[in-house]
């Protein structure tokens, strides 16, 4: 079983992002329970989740909440038809994300190989777990209302959890980590 690792934001920059997707996925009908909002870090297959939890334990002691610029929108084309939101990779958050991948590189967990051509973003919208499929022109149109409001913001991240990959909020959540104060 996959599962992630995935930065979640403080109650400010969630409500603000939630805005948006509600926005995107009432005018269409896409989802009866909207995703949560985050930005996955790390995919794991099959890890052992205690020895896990306590090197993710370990490794985020120094780190405190962080902010990420949030610029712009994107799209991913057929089939996945996603509408999100552009992470910089760059910055507290690619040096994390980079510490993380190569830790549990280095202790045999079965994570990417390359993390550079990995894209940052905030999922507003896609087919997954959608109560139904929307045309292309849908997502063309939804898409460009987006990219025409143009979103800019920093956004705070406030703890990093590990969600097993299922569409049950209580079931989803394997184990949060918080992140220290400034």
């Amino acid at each position: 079983m996959k599962y992630y690792l995935v930065a979640l934001f403080n109650e400010e920059s969630y409500c603000y992002m939630e805005q948006i997707q509600k926005k995107v996925c009432k005018k269409y009908k896409i989802y009866k329970n909207y995703p949560m909002i985050h930005i996955t870090l790390e995919v794991i297959e099959d890890p052992e989740i205690e020895e896990l939890s306590r090197l993710i334990s370990n490794i985020l002691k120094p780190y405190k909440k962080f902010k990420v610029m949030i610029d712009g929108t994107a799209c991913l084309e057929p089939p996945y038809k996603s509408i999100n939101l552009k992470v910089e990779s760059k910055g507290y958050i690619i040096r994390l994300m980079r510490h993380i991948n190569d830790k549990l590189k280095i202790n045999g967990f079965k994570v990417r190989e390359n993390i550079d051509n990995w894209n940052m973003n905030v999922s507003l919208a896609n087919t997954n777990y959608a109560i139904r499929e929307w045309s292309n022109r849908e997502h063309l149109s939804t898409y460009q209302t987006n990219k025409d409001d143009y979103i800019k913001m920093m956004a705070t991240i406030e703890k990093l959890e590990l969600w097993k990959s299922i569409n049950n909020r209580k079931e989803m959540v394997v184990k949060s980590f918080p992140l220290r104060d400034f």
